[in-house]
């Protein structure tokens, strides 16, 4: 569950549902973003860290949208961290289809402890778990 420097990653695997779909027959342009939601409650149980859901709102998010998916079809959503910020992480992500990669972008979340009016700063256990060991021993 790391890419080769170490920082936490997954891939999840889905198949293209009716209701992924829009009128035009190929997927809606928010399943994406569904797919690698998925993916990322994957990565978080994966870490232990299933507490962050409802305090981890997205800031930001970037889709570059490459080829369409058919219903039926397999996909494959690969989500890895790429900074751990004070306050905030930013994630890459891919999607991948039968014919080759359909998405492609980026996702910011914020950590926001319940009461907080804004952002807050990731607990020190978070911090490690999701900057990995090599951000971790760079401190």
């Amino acid at each position: 569950m790391a890419t080769p420097d170490l920082r936490p990653e997954v891939t999840i695997e889905r198949r293209v549902e009716w209701h992924d779909t829009d009128a035009a027959g190929h997927q809606h342009h928010s399943a994406i973003l569904r797919w690698v939601e998925h993916a990322e409650a994957e990565l978080l149980r994966g870490l232990g860290l299933a507490r962050l859901f409802g305090r981890s709102p997205r800031v930001r998010h970037e889709v570059n949208y490459r080829s369409r998916l058919w219903f039926g079809e397999t996909v494959r959503a690969r989500l890895a961290v790429v900074r751990v910020g004070r306050t905030s992480l930013h994630y890459e992500f891919t999607v991948h289809g039968e014919s080759g990669m359909a998405a492609d972008g980026t996702l910011v979340i914020a950590h926001v402890e319940p009461d907080a009016p804004g952002a807050t700063p990731w607990p020190d256990d978070v911090r490690s778990a999701l900057a990995g060991p090599v951000e971790a021993g760079r401190r």
